[in-house]
């Protein structure tokens, strides 16, 4: 069904409506449990469920795969994204076509982001420009078959400096064609209320839905704000900094402060919202619940997910060194591509990054990242987490031998839950870590650095791959595949909860995004040019390398590995 005859039916009659956002998930295992999260808030009778579009159609068959089974086999009206991102008007067909033959009658059209690291945003060869773009080929294509959604900002864009120049671009997209809004993420209502007051003033008459994302977790937060610059109120802010080391107190502060920001919308006339869920589920029910929407919107009775895993997967949401058999098991970066970012630019030309045509000029970023004069990589869009200073020393000595940190951590041994640094979990527990590091190294390194892991003490598990799919690992033997719990938790009255884990599933999803981060980094610079044929040649003769130490009452042997 069209979503915005839904949409205008509930709008007519009074009846508030919600709906739900997914993204595609990294791992085969986390798409298979993402299915059995949404049939269950698929019973709650949402108005439609959004899946996102990664950049280029980096996600594409997933998202059509995604797509067509909520219509298919859960009878939810699906909405696909499609940004103009790295999209010519074949990716564009391509992904068009395939939605028609799914059934899939509703479209998100977005520009999407810059890509990472671009100074500024531009159309790809034979692409869109705008969004407004989008919206005119897809109805010049397909006339009415595609009910077309888009994306509002009551904030105004992160490129556009003028708020009433900003609400025209978005008339501009209505009179296109697009059937309904869905707007950037709301965390002060009134912001919502007087911008919407504003889009019926200038003719904008048709469905306008505000987003809401419930604070799941802190660090969580923490990012999203920091790449959209979306404005949150300072009783939130505080109030989180306030208890930033008790997991389930942020949680409870999501609920409580989503709940009041839609009622406050609904007590203003808006009917729906449109719920981002980061394939989370008991945060989104609670507030279901709350606010007494949906045919079942109880949190979930069980403890375990039907496949058995632990709820920590919602207790405890995961950043890329999760559990790769959660739904959640990734990052956000399918949420932020979709609405846009505001990246700070360092430096000037294409690249924040400068123009690296030697091993020398990458060795040179990843020392002024850790040391703090860069506040970005390729492959991560912050600083350095404050623990990182525990290990900062070391971190610098590692990276000036050219072994180029992605990820690490400090061994901890039993630091407070609510340590401001370390802690995470309820009050009253202990933290406990092993000391890891990820990096990229170089194959003229690779054979020392290989012969070092695997003469060391059983102690240090480690994986590498390269590039072409070569794997090497001491942590998979003939009995599988060992998962290594990074970090742990105790806590009174419940089992120790291991949100941190990493084995070759998780390790080898990410290794695909590693080594893709190297490609994109070389499309910002002109086919052919130094800069891009460098890049390239880096991609093919590193190889991404995980090293743990599993003493973590005595971490020093890891940095022995490197030299």
């Amino acid at each position: 069904m069209r979503i915005v005859d839904k949409l205008k039916q509930a709008e007519e009659s009074g009846t508030p409506y919600f709906s739900f956002e997914y993204f595609p998930p990294k791992t085969e295992q986390g798409l298979v449990n993402l299915y059995d999260r949404i049939e269950r808030m698929g019973r709650t009778g949402p108005a439609f469920v959004a899946v996102t579009w990664g950049a280029g159609g980096a996600t594409a068959q997933r998202t059509l795969e995604l797509s067509d089974s909520c219509q298919g086999i859960f009878g939810l009206d699906a909405l696909m994204h499609i940004t103009c991102t790295n999209m010519d008007r074949e990716k564009v067909d391509k992904a068009l076509a395939g939605a028609r033959s799914a059934g899939v009658r509703n479209i998100l059209a977005l520009r999407g982001d810059a890509p990472r690291g671009d100074e500024f945003w531009s159309a790809c060869s034979g692409g869109f420009t705008h969004a407004v773009d989008l919206v005119r080929y897809v109805r010049e294509t397909h006339g009415d078959y595609f009910c077309i959604g888009v994306a509002g900002y009551p904030e105004g864009h992160s490129e556009c400096t003028n708020l009433d120049t900003d609400l025209e671009y978005l008339a501009e997209k209505v009179r296109a064609g697009a059937d309904f809004v869905v707007s950037q993420l709301v965390y002060d209502a009134d912001v919502f209320i007087e911008w919407l007051r504003k889009c019926r003033a200038i003719g904008i008459d048709c469905p306008v839905i505000p987003g809401v994302l419930p604070v799941q977790s802190y660090q969580s937060f923490r990012r999203l704000i920091h790449l959209t610059k979306v404005l949150v109120p300072e009783p939130l802010r505080q109030a989180l900094e306030d208890v930033r080391a008790n997991d389930q107190a942020v949680k409870d502060l999501g609920v409580e402060h989503a709940v009041a920001t839609i009622r406050k919308l609904q007590a203003a006339g808006v009917r729906g919202v449109h719920i981002t869920t980061l394939n989370l589920e008991n945060t989104v029910m609670r507030v279901l619940s709350a606010l007494g929407l949906g045919s079942e919107s109880r949190p979930p009775r069980s403890v375990t997910e039907p496949s058995g895993v632990p709820s920590a997967w919602d207790d405890f949401p995961n950043g890329r060194w999760g559990d790769a058999r959660s739904p959640a098991f990734g990052n956000l970066g399918s949420y932020v591509s979709t609405y846009g970012t505001a990246m700070q630019k360092f430096g000037s030309g294409a690249s924040v990054w400068g123009e690296p045509t030697e091993i020398s000029d990458i060795t040179e970023i990843f020392v002024n990242y850790v040391e703090g004069s860069l506040a970005s990589l390729p492959w991560s869009d912050e600083p350095l987490l404050a623990e990182t200073q525990k290990i900062k020393e070391e971190l610098v000595r590692v990276n000036q031998l050219g072994f180029w940190t992605l990820a690490s951590q400090p061994a901890l041994d039993g630091a407070a839950s609510d340590d401001v640094t370390y802690g995470w979990g309820p009050r009253g527990g202990y933290i406990y870590q092993k000391a890891f590091v990820e990096c990229f190294v170089h194959q003229s390194l690779f054979p020392g650095f290989l012969s070092r892991l695997q003469n060391a003490s059983p102690r240090i598990t480690y994986y590498a791959s390269n590039g072409a799919g070569d794997f090497i690992s001491n942590a998979v033997g003939a009995q599988g595949d060992a998962a290594t719990a990074l970090t742990w938790g105790v806590f009174p009255g419940r089992a120790v909860v291991q949100p941190t884990l990493i084995d070759k599933m998780n390790f080898l999803a990410w290794r695909t995004e590693a080594f893709h981060s190297w490609a994109e980094w070389a499309d910002m610079f002109p086919r052919g040019s130094p800069q891009e044929r460098f890049l390239r040649e880096m991609a093919e003769k590193c190889w991404l390398v995980n090293v743990v130490d599993n003493e973590y009452r005595n971490p020093d042997t890891i940095w022995n590995m490197f030299q």
